[in-house]
């Protein structure tokens, strides 16, 4: 999402792509509006705000935020960045990728990525929310923590914060 307009649809029609989002539900409901992807909103009821804070969110695919002191590092898309093997971290880590890999390869992929991304960004923290948090069956790292669903909720009332 790229100032209310959806630039990457992986898992829509890709109808979807450049659609603005934002316009559409504002002109439609008659009210300001204010959209962002699942994961930055994940973040703002997640994060600190101090420090570098990586939000990931295991789901139907692998979304991501970045914030440095609590401000949003708008368009991160991690999910379609190469991670291992010559596939993305959402083809590695997806629900697709644990449907198919199975729970023990893919919390080994997870902990590789985790450690990747600890050392491409030097996180003071990572959080992980999404519905497949419930599959990690390892000891994550002390400056790793999974985050409630609560968490999108929250995100969605900062949102409105100026």
């Amino acid at each position: 999402m790229r100032l209310g307009v959806i630039k990457t649809a992986v898992n829509l029609d890709p109808s979807w792509i450049d659609f603005d989002l934002e316009t559409t539900l504002k002109d439609r409901l008659g009210k300001p509006v204010r959209v962002a992807n699942d994961a930055d909103i994940q973040g703002l009821g997640a994060i600190a705000g101090t420090g570098v804070e990586l939000v990931i969110t295991l789901g139907t695919g692998f979304g991501s935020g970045l914030f440095v002191d609590g401000i949003l590092v708008p368009n991160l898309e991690l999910g379609h960045h190469p991670f291992r093997k010559g596939e993305t971290y959402e083809q590695q880590l997806g629900r697709s990728a644990l449907d198919t890999v199975g729970s023990k390869r893919w919390n080994r992929r997870l902990e590789k990525a985790l450690t990747s991304l600890q050392n491409l960004f030097n996180c003071d923290r990572i959080y992980i929310g999404g519905g497949n948090t419930k599959k990690i069956v390892f000891e994550l790292p002390p400056q790793v923590k999974i985050v409630p669903n609560v968490s999108g909720l929250l995100g969605g009332i900062a949102l409105w914060r100026d």
